[in-house]
């Protein structure tokens, strides 16, 4: 009903940057907010920033003061910009949208790009 479509990831010196996109298509009429989250081998999926009701950014403590979410109605895409990237910061990156369906929640995610920091 939603497809998310995850693009960016890929191999980056600490400290780098790197930026994510999330293009969503299909019945996109019925989402209501977007965000990401990633996932490291072994580690639970954890948020990582996304879009509140009422047009509010939330972001995990970890990432604070690097990382930005935006977003480009026209096309349907929200981005990660990741600055001072940290090995800690290496995990699967997952595109997440929160939809509502005959009345019932539902969630969307995209295939996830793997993001590394490594020198």
């Amino acid at each position: 009903q939603v497809q998310l479509v995850e693009a960016g990831g890929g191999l980056v010196q600490p400290g780098g940057f790197l930026r994510l996109s999330c293009a969503a298509s299909g019945s996109i009429f019925n989402i209501f907010d977007m965000g990401w989250y990633r996932q490291a081998p072994g580690k639970q999926r954890d948020l990582v920033t996304a879009f509140t009701i009422g047009g509010h950014t939330k972001y995990a403590d970890s990432v604070k003061g690097r990382f930005t979410l935006s977003r480009d109605n026209a096309k349907n895409t929200i981005y990660l910009q990741m600055n001072s990237l940290k090995p800690e910061d290496t995990a699967v990156y997952y595109c997440n949208a929160d939809g509502v369906v005959d009345g019932v929640d539902r969630r969307y995610w995209g295939q996830g790009t793997q993001v590394t920091v490594s020198s």
